[in-house]
């Protein structure tokens, strides 16, 4: 081969190769599941199959990432196609307002009526969750609210499980700071409480398990009264991973169970994320 031909060969080797980085790029960082048990690469709708045997779906979330929300809505929408019967638990919601919610997916409530309600019980902007609320009201799919009032969390944070009277902890058995290592160091590090010790971290710690189990308590009791339905729950990743509300749901009764999570780097994402985490991790999903 001639000096210049070979030249201008290898020069279009090179470039092949650049495209095919590029292209391989793109499809790494491409919206898709991997599943954490075996770190196959998945389509949601690769992955339906699984998710439609299980009770509970709890699809993770940042609160203000549309992206997050958008593949949430992705998950009810797939499941309410497939003639499943299904609910949306939401930890936006207080369990009191339970009757709220239902006159929302009734029809009974107007918009602005439902936005009173809305700001009442979460205050991040109504546009991150209209679509999801939008379309259970549309397609008549019930809505659960799963949380406590924040003020009870905030009570716990400051003086712990104990301050809080028989009233406030109704069914809620006894909550205390009694977690593995990994748990402790999700909490140091991604909730910011690096640094703190003793009963501050303890009583942190206690109102992170009652947030868990009081959502817990609340879709136990869901699922028990209505044996036909899943439930796909919206919860911070916080919440939603295995350690959180899924191991406290497991305490009370074992339903079947997947959890998926968004990747967010530097806390869950391919590198550092296990099959002890979640089930599958939602990568590609662009981040504001």
């Amino acid at each position: 081969m001639k000096p210049m031909k070979k030249v201008a060969w290898v020069a279009l080797v090179l470039a092949l190769l650049a495209v095919h980085a590029v292209y391989t790029l793109r499809l790494e960082q491409a919206d898709a599941l991997v599943r954490l048990a075996d770190g196959r690469r998945l389509t949601l709708e690769a992955a339906l199959p699984d998710l439609f045997g299980a009770r509970l779906v709890f699809v993770g979330e940042l609160h203000d990432q549309r992206s997050h929300h958008e593949a949430q809505l992705r998950v009810i929408r797939a499941f309410h196609e497939a003639g499943r019967p299904v609910a949306i638990g939401l930890e936006m919601f207080r369990a009191e307002s339970q009757h709220l919610l239902d006159r929302w997916v009734q029809g009974a409530l107007t918009l602005e009526e439902f936005l009173h309600v809305y700001y009442d019980n979460w205050n991040f902007p109504w546009v991150y969750y209209r679509d999801i609320l939008l379309y259970a009201r549309e397609h008549g799919i019930g809505l659960v609210g799963l949380n406590v009032p924040q003020e009870t969390i905030r009570q716990v944070a400051r003086a712990g499980f104990e301050s809080l009277s028989r009233e406030q902890t109704g069914e809620l058995p006894q909550v205390r700071c009694e977690i593995d290592e990994a748990y402790e160091e999700f909490i140091r590090r991604a909730l910011g409480m690096r640094g703190h010790e003793g009963r501050a971290f303890r009583n942190f710690c206690e109102a992170q398990l009652l947030w868990d189990t009081a959502m817990a308590v609340n879709l136990a009791r869901f699922l028990e009264e209505n044996p036909d339905h899943a439930v796909i729950v919206i919860a911070g990743s916080g919440h939603a991973w295995k350690r959180g509300i899924p191991d406290q749901v497991a305490r009370i009764r074992p339903f079947s169970a997947r959890v998926l999570v968004p990747e967010i780097p530097q806390r869950l994402d391919r590198w550092s994320a296990t099959a002890e985490d979640a089930d599958y991790l939602w990568v590609g999903l662009p981040l504001e």
